[in-house]
């Protein structure tokens, strides 16, 4: 009995470890205080937006990331603790959590995990006033087009004016030959 536990603990902070690994960022936070209602909303966002939201053991992730090198998140893990991993995209769990937590008061940001490194409530509060993955590629392609827009416009106006003379000069011709 006590090695099936022993294992399902094994496999349960492997799990854990295998989330810090693949995500691109981490954020802590306290849930208590919030209904049933709202973390299902919290969770429908992060679901939404590819975000991985679980709800686990202080000490089972307190292992993984101590077996990961994380030591200095182990202060934070305290008191009812959820984790939202990033999987897709680095600022949309921090984006989420903060838009969230400005509307109810009771989600607590503890703290959070970019690149390796730990950051505190107003570093991740600051990583959700970037944009998003999404919005900088819609940007950098708006960028782009932009200056191809410009040039077939120019074309097309340098094509418009030849077609306008070429028309000139053909009208010039069947007034010469009538007369």
């Amino acid at each position: 009995m006590k090695e099936e536990v022993l294992q399902s603990k094994v496999a349960l902070v492997d799990e854990i470890k295998s989330k810090i690994e693949n995500s691109h960022s981490i954020v802590l936070v306290n849930y208590r205080g919030l209904n049933v209602e709202e973390v299902t909303e919290l969770r429908s966002k992060y679901r939404e937006a590819g975000v991985d939201y679980k709800v686990y053991k202080n000490t089972m992730m307190r292992r993984a990331f101590e077996e990961l090198g994380h030591e200095d998140i182990s202060e934070f893990l305290k008191g009812p603790s959820a984790v939202a991993f990033g999987m897709e995209d680095p600022v949309s769990p921090a984006k989420i959590t903060v838009d969230f937590a400005k509307e109810h008061d009771a989600l607590e940001i503890k703290a959070g995990v970019v690149d390796g490194k730990l950051m505190d409530t107003k570093a991740i509060e600051e990583l959700a006033k970037l944009p998003s993955q999404e919005e900088l590629i819609a940007k950098f392609l708006g960028g782009l087009n932009s200056p191809l827009q410009g040039f077939v416009n120019v074309l097309n106006g340098t094509l418009k004016g030849f077609v306008v003379a070429l028309n000139a000069i053909a009208e010039k011709k069947k007034e010469e030959e009538t007369a």
